[in-house]
């Protein structure tokens, strides 16, 4: 068991970085690390972790939805709240109809089983769509309208709708009649009358209870301080996410999914610095999470399923998605702001296809329902297909098809790399220089620069200060450059080239407290500088 975990984490990621410097989506190289890791080609991974794939695919969507919630707007989703809403049901409802009508005329299905079909197959995936639409958050693109936003809500939504008639069709297939449910005073309801209350129900109470766990969060992590660090925080709240995920399906009145996702969003409503410090956590927890989540999804795809319904499957998805999905789309932003091209970027952006397929698809075979065999050859088809292809065309269309707007900093991490560039002369000051820049350098994971404009210094001197570097930046990645030229000019240009985050510098250089307050080269720099300045004060303090 220990080696297949190895297995899965070594040559999963090493998968997924090949496939990012071949311009292609991580997940692409993963799920064919797992096809090729798993029973179908070279059988390496033990049946102890096959057994668990469920459970873990479970732990990796509620980590994804939970940085999804983190990274919602609620500026954006008020002012899209009518698309969202649309998307979260018309795309996925109008797939699944046109998918069972389809299927109708090629398979012979009768109607309940070709939607039964629909529903596996209409699914959308978060663990490919979240982390798109989080990546186009990050660089800005589509959030002026809000498109991430719309995106990543409607998903959420179709997938409470279409679980909810798959779970009433395999009721109705299985008992071989719809059910009948016994009110107070002996009335009987068809189970069909109540679907929209059920629906209506499973939203309500998933706001409702992930409101609840944010309010509990809150009053644990921030007002009673029962954690001491980020990481403590991130275990807390994954634990809380993925026990409302438990929960849901032993108690099946809300969606978990749902809940986990409010949960992040209203905890940005409710403490933005404790919801910045789990985005952050979360970001961790994912790069572990995602590898496990795609590498086990190929390792379960049954390939000897597909050997008769390639064909036919190609066919079905293509109704299911350029008929279907598309009059849903259409509908979906029907009097909206949206643009031609942003309408068009639904396309790759919400049609992929991964986590819910394989979680469900084979169900309706082992409950020995007419066609089992076909929804899971189809359910197959439709991951080896849509995964990728979405992700891939989510990358490739989005900077095309998008317009980039201004990144919202307290809604996504922006990963930006710190590079600090201390400015030393040879007077007793650099060594507090070097000492701040290795200080700062420490506490956000940056490099450093350290640049010596040489003016009337000697070679001993430089030897000086580079061995202070070497000191002080022992465990900080850094570079030694020394130059010669006017000192602001050369420092500003430095700067500029290495793309810095900050210049550190001392007020003054050998010039006496008494006589300046704030050296000429220093004032210079900082009223040429486009980046911060820090500019460090060690004048002795009067008594």
């Amino acid at each position: 068991m220990l080696f297949s975990i190895l297995w899965i984490l070594i040559m999963g990621f090493f998968a997924g970085q090949l496939a990012r410097r071949l311009t292609a989506p991580p997940l692409i190289g993963m799920i064919l690390v797992g096809i090729i890791l798993g029973p179908q080609v070279r059988n390496l991974i033990s049946q102890d972790v096959l057994g668990a794939a469920d459970e873990l695919r479970t732990v990796a969507v509620t980590i994804i939805l939970m940085k999804a919630g983190l990274g919602l707007d609620r500026e954006k989703l008020a002012q899209q709240g009518s698309v969202a809403l649309r998307l979260g049901f018309l795309p996925a409802t109008t797939e699944a109809i046109a998918i069972a009508i389809a299927s109708i005329i090629i398979f012979k299905f009768d109607f309940p089983t070709g939607l039964l079909l629909g529903c596996v197959i209409g699914a959308e995936s978060p663990a490919v769509i979240v982390p798109g639409m989080l990546r186009l958050k990050s660089l800005g693109l589509g959030v002026t309208k809000g498109i991430p936003d719309a995106i990543l809500t409607g998903s959420a939504l179709s997938d409470v709708l279409l679980l909810l008639v798959f779970s009433l069709l395999l009721n109705f297939l299985s008992d071989g009649g719809v059910e009948q449910i016994t009110l107070i005073g002996g009335f009987t309801l068809n189970a069909v009358y109540l679907l929209p209350i059920q629906i209506l129900m499973q939203i309500v109470l998933g706001l409702f209870l992930g409101y609840l766990a944010a309010r509990l969060l809150v009053l644990l992590l921030t007002k009673q301080n029962w954690t001491q660090n980020a990481v403590q925080d991130t275990v807390i709240a994954a634990s809380l996410a993925l026990f409302l995920v438990i929960i849901a399906n032993t108690l099946p009145y809300f969606s978990g999914y749902l809940a986990t996702m409010a949960m992040g969003f209203f905890l940005i409503e409710l403490d933005a610095p404790l919801a910045r410090r789990l985005r952050g956590g979360f970001d961790s927890l994912w790069v572990v999470a995602e590898i496990f989540l795609f590498v086990l999804l190929g390792a379960t795809i049954q390939l000897q399923v597909l050997e008769n319904i390639l064909l036919p499957g190609i066919l079905i998805l293509s109704i299911g998605l350029f008929i279907g999905r598309m009059i849903g789309w259409y509908l979906s932003t029907l009097g909206s702001n949206w643009n031609w091209h942003e309408r068009l970027f639904l396309l790759p952006g919400n049609s992929a296809k991964a986590t819910v397929q394989a979680a469900i698809g084979a169900i309706p075979l082992a409950q020995g329902i007419a066609g089992g065999e076909i929804i899971l050859a189809i359910a197959v088809l439709s991951i080896l297909i849509t995964a990728p292809l979405g992700a891939w065309a989510t990358t490739v269309f989005a900077p095309k098809l998008l317009r980039r707007g201004e990144v919202d900093p307290t809604k996504v991490t922006i990963a930006t790399r710190t590079l600090l560039l201390a400015a030393v002369d040879t007077s007793s000051l650099a060594i507090e220089v070097l000492t701040k820049v290795a200080d700062l350098a420490r506490r956000s994971n940056g490099e450093a620069i350290v640049l010596h404009v040489v003016n009337t210094s000697n070679q001993q001197d430089v030897e000086q200060i580079q061995a202070q570097a070497k000191q002080l930046l022992s465990d900080i990645r850094y570079k030694f450059l020394t130059i010669t030229g006017a000192v602001p000019e050369e420092i500003l240009r430095i700067a500029e080239t290495y793309n810095a985050t900050a210049i550190v510098m001392g007020k003054r250089g050998h010039q006496p407290w008494e006589k300046v307050l704030i050296g000429s080269v220093s004032q210079a720099v900082i009223e040429n500088s486009s980046i911060p300045v820090i500019l460090l004060d060690t004048r002795p303090k009067k008594n």
